[in-house]
């Protein structure tokens, strides 16, 4: 189903007026019912560079610390973009060659041509610009030559990866590997279990402490919880490791689901200053291992810390889950006792209609409390309507769903 998209002020290119037709990239996919997010500030990803056509603005990738190499690298794509245009030097280039940032950025420039003639052919509103497809993405943007194996268990998509490496990574042998074993290749990684975990809200700690994860549409709130952990010298110690614990799973479970935006995380109270600030040393620390720009705000004055993940791709939940059809989503149901009573509301309702028999499908749970202890609910329920009510329990009913209609007779 179409969606209207939404193009933020600092997004869009100065000048514009009603009734302007403009070139626009998907920024942020929709979710639920807000639509995707679009920019008029085209970038298109490579290897090594992000070539983005309508700025004037040379970057460099955070993670390459070295201010040496960082100078270098600024240098060389100074000298290679076009005028007017901009690069942003991703991480994986460091240590590259100009000749090897040169040839990214001419297969860039072909793509930007192609967008380029589709746009001024165009009639409509068509697709101008596709990314490549996830297994080409995932080489493009993980494989580092010389430190990554690639392991697979198809020997057709080997063959793939190999010849796609060969360009990627010239010069450097393929690290890839077939993988031949007695279980699926999920399972044998330890993936299997991982996709689990990251489908429940609670995720227990080594220490025995755990992990409550609660996905909103404005934010992520996680609670931390001591559990079954009590330690070995006091209360505060058991706190402490638990806490930094949770400070090393929080950001690892936050890439896992592929979260994005606020994060609020209330760790357990903490009086020590200097335990509050190994927490949030141990937060920093692994957080430093998320290619995502994150950003740490600290301790609120109420104690909870607040932390800012950019927002790529979809949520995990929403790729590998759909919302419950019988709590729409939820995570709560009436309860037997609650439907029961419903039902009863309705008999009454129906009841009016001056009929003699009412029939009641619904589930044995519920069936119980409608006819109650020795059938003193049903009785009473028959007195005071004046009809008489069949009541048939079913287990092919979800429990909060029921019917509820007359009986004709002929």
């Amino acid at each position: 189903m179409a969606k209207n998209a939404f193009l933020f002020l600092a997004d869009a290119a100065a000048g514009l007026t009603t009734g302007d037709s403009i070139m626009v990239q998907v920024s942020k996919e929709g979710a639920g019912t807000k639509g995707p997010r679009v920019t008029t500030k085209i970038s298109l990803p490579g290897r090594y560079l992000v070539l983005m056509p309508l700025q004037d603005h040379t970057g460099i990738s955070r993670q390459i610390s070295d201010a040496a190499e960082r100078a270098r690298l600024k240098e060389i794509a100074e000298d290679i973009r076009p005028r007017n245009m901009g690069v942003i030097v991703r991480t994986v280039a460091e240590g590259c060659t100009k000749e090897e940032l040169g040839q990214d950025l001419e297969e860039l420039l072909r793509d930007w041509a192609r967008v380029k003639r589709k746009y001024k052919g165009r009639s409509g509103s068509p697709l101008l610009y596709q990314d490549h497809d996830l297994v080409h993405r995932i080489l493009r943007d993980l494989y580092a030559a010389g430190e990554t194996t690639v392991v697979v268990d198809c020997p057709e998509l080997k063959k793939r990866i190999i010849q796609e490496l060969k360009d990627l990574a010239p010069g450097t042998p393929p690290q890839v590997e077939l993988y031949v074993g007695k279980v699926d290749l999920f399972t044998h990684f330890g993936l299997k279990k991982q996709l689990e975990r990251a489908g429940n809200n609670r995720i227990w700690l080594d220490c025995g402490g755990y992990l409550v994860f609660n996905q909103t549409e404005a934010l992520l709130s996680v609670d931390v919880n001591t559990g079954k952990y009590v330690g070995s010298k006091n209360l505060q110690d058991t706190v402490v490791k638990t806490n930094l614990q949770a400070a090393s799973e929080i950001p690892y479970q936050l890439r896992l689901r592929n979260t994005g935006g606020i994060v609020v995380i209330d760790f357990i109270d903490m009086t020590d200053p200097n335990d509050r600030s190994a927490v949030l040393e141990e937060l920093a620390s692994a957080l430093s291992a998320d290619k995502t720009r994150t950003n740490l705000l600290g301790f609120t004055r109420l104690g909870l810390v607040e932390l800012t993940r950019k927002k790529t791709e979809r949520l995990l939940s929403s790729v590998l889950e759909v919302d419950c059809p019988h709590c729409k989503g939820m995570g709560r149901v009436l309860s037997d006792e609650t439907v029961a009573f419903k039902i009863a509301l309705e008999v009454n309702s129906l009841a009016l209609e001056n009929v003699e028999v009412i029939s009641v499908h619904c589930h044995p749970a519920v069936a119980g409390f409608v006819i109650g202890a020795g059938g003193s609910n049903l009785r009473a329920l028959e007195k005071h309507t004046g009809t008489t009510v069949k009541v048939r329990g079913d287990e092919s009913f979800v429990r909060q769903y029921y019917e509820v209609k007359s009986v004709a007779f002929d």
